[in-house]
């Protein structure tokens, strides 16, 4: 071995002239793993970090706009209270007088028996008055004092569908039914029910549905 031979090269390299071999120095892959995970971290919170100041400054609306969009939830505090019920007399409070104003004969007292299975109380029953005999064209008038349109006048009306009313001057709290021309029948008693509960405890505000 020549003593030019560099230590441990073990005679694999020989010195001849005056050229020596080039000796690369061996990359260090642990540094260049170690600068990309850092360079993926660095990227990371930096985006991390847009994303809080977004947030910050729109008050939240990126994630409140995401959930919307899947629950698509109601507004809080839109919705309104259910609608309270309202307070109508019973049909058992209620004295109607039935009146027949058609051709018909027996009207009168077939309608009178029907409103009392359904829990009214009947008062007078019989031929209408001339001021409305043969007059009265809607399927039936109800007549009473100014004071009664606001209860058991809705209250009959759900059992005869196409009424029309009126007042007069009596003091009493009875209701008259003046049975007209395009009277064919009461409402069934499953109608009438239904129209009686959906009167006494109305629908919530169309309002309280949800916005998207």
């Amino acid at each position: 071995m020549s003593m030019l031979t560099p230590p441990g090269m073990g005679g694999k390299y020989r010195i001849t002239g005056a050229r020596y071999p080039r000796m690369r120095r061996p990359r260090n892959r642990r540094r260049i793993v170690a600068a990309v995970v850092g360079a993926v971290a660095a990227l990371s919170l930096v985006g991390w970090g847009t994303l809080q100041l977004i947030d910050v400054f729109t008050g939240g609306g990126g994630r409140a706009s995401a959930a919307g969009r899947a629950g698509c939830a109601p507004r809080t505090g839109a919705s309104p209270s259910p609608a309270a019920a309202v307070a109508l007399p019973k049909p058992g409070d209620i004295t109607v007088n039935v009146y027949n104003a058609t051709k018909r004969s027996g009207l009168a007292k077939q309608t009178a028996d029907e409103l009392k299975k359904r829990g009214f109380r009947i008062g007078k029953v019989g031929n209408a008055d001339a001021k409305y005999d043969k007059k009265v064209k809607s399927a039936g008038m109800l007549l009473g004092a100014p004071n009664t349109s606001e209860g058991p006048f809705k209250v009959l009306a759900t059992q005869v569908t196409g009424t029309s009313s009126g007042a007069d001057q009596r003091k009493t709290q009875d209701v008259d039914l003046i049975i007209g021309d395009a009277f064919k029948s009461l409402t069934t008693k499953a109608d009438a029910d239904a129209a009686l509960i959906a009167l006494t405890n109305p629908s919530p505000s169309p309002s309280a549905s949800k916005k998207c």
